[in-house]
């Protein structure tokens, strides 16, 4: 979909920004730029839209030499975010998201009913339409951004660092949402990132690149983290690669163990009959882990389990879908060393612990399944 022939970008001043890149983007995939800063990733990117023209080499985006389109053309059919959304403040978001299409010679009524239902595809509620962007969180505008690049349903989507700006509790939820849409509209899509957790996390393919605009490695991020092509990028991808790549290994079969657990409101004394090994995990109504309780915690309290008692609970194990990086991650972060388990809907299942995760590891080695 998407091929660099011998790229090179020479600014006027002589810096050297992309030098000689060769990479196809696979059709249908997410390709993720990352590397440093100054490292040509961003310039790459932008060389696809014409928003920089490359100073040698041929871009082909569809098999078409993109020197023979006329730029503005060009853009309307290929997908653009980029950080902090760029949305219009004097238009509401409804208004924002139908840019494109009105650009493109869609009548107002089509192109307003296009944004209210991509808005609801980028899970943002209908009301939010009347809004301004000012009204709007940092997440709910990079919605907005993603929605609006959506707009004219383009075969590629190029993204610039598009959820730097929020914090990382936004930017994970941002991040899984990105990869709902993707297993949905199975777009082209290039995201730039400086951030390897992001480009692991989102990448069928990664391509990093170093200082001076060079390519240092382009692999599928299993790989990446198995057999770095040299010191730069075993740098770069960090000393606990070995930790990520457990990310990449399957959780099935991990065995799920018991777990106490005790619903919010219930009373202390009911509370404390249900501790095992001095913690119970506490849920909600519809079961969903909100927190723990220890009895050192209830010994000082009476009357009901509210959240004031609860400790943090840690992050949360799928079982539906979960890898032995995110299980070893639950067991680790949870206060009794207990990993809880969830289902697809979010409901308590079990526990999981380290050792489990560990004897799990040793046998994807035995299997041939951990690269060596």
């Amino acid at each position: 979909m998407i091929e660099f022939q011998a790229v090179t970008k020479r600014f006027d001043d002589g810096t050297v920004a992309v030098d000689e890149l060769n990479l196809s983007v696979d059709p249908g995939r997410i390709t993720v730029f990352v590397g440093p800063s100054g490292c040509g990733k961003t310039t790459s990117l932008r060389m696809v839209n014409r928003m920089i023209d490359a100073s040698s080499g041929t871009i082909l985006v569809d098999g078409k030499d993109i020197r023979q389109s006329d730029p503005p053309l060009l853009r309307r059919g290929i997908g653009y975010v980029i950080q902090q959304a760029g949305l219009f403040p004097h238009r509401t978001v409804l208004d924002n998201v139908a840019t494109v299409p009105l650009l493109s010679g869609w009548d107002r009524r089509k192109a307003r009913s296009r944004a209210a239902e991509l808005l609801e595809i980028v899970g943002l509620p209908s009301e939010l339409g009347k809004r301004y962007p000012a009204q709007l969180s940092g997440g709910q505008q990079q919605r907005v951004g993603v929605a609006r690049a959506l707009a004219v349903d383009p075969p590629v989507l190029l993204m610039d660092e598009p959820f730097s700006a929020v914090d990382p509790v936004v930017r994970e939820g941002l991040q899984d949402e990105l990869l709902r849409l993707q297993d949905e509209l199975d777009k082209t899509i290039v995201f730039v990132t400086h951030d390897i957790d992001e480009a692991i996390k989102l990448g069928d393919k990664v391509a990093v690149f170093r200082t001076g605009g060079k390519l240092a490695q382009y692999d599928k991020p299993s790989e990446l983290l198995a057999r770095p092509a040299d010191d730069f990028v075993a740098s770069f991808v960090g000393r606990d690669r070995g930790y990520r790549a457990l990310g990449f290994l399957s959780a099935d079969g991990l065995p799920v163990g018991e777990l106490a657990s005790v619903v919010l409101g219930t009373p202390v004394d009911q509370a404390r009959a249900a501790l095992r090994q001095g913690w119970a995990v506490v849920v909600d109504e519809r079961k969903h882990p909100v927190g723990w309780v220890s009895a050192d915690r209830l010994s000082t309290v009476d009357g009901l389990v509210t959240e004031d008692v609860l400790l943090s609970g840690g992050s949360l194990y799928d079982v539906d879908s979960g890898s032995l990086r995110s299980a070893l991650d639950s067991a680790l972060s949870s206060p009794s060393a207990l990993g809880v388990a969830v289902d697809g809907t979010g409901a308590l299942v079990g526990s999981v612990t380290a050792d489990e995760v560990l004897r799990a590891l040793a046998s994807a080695r035995d299997a041939g399944e951990v690269p060596q």
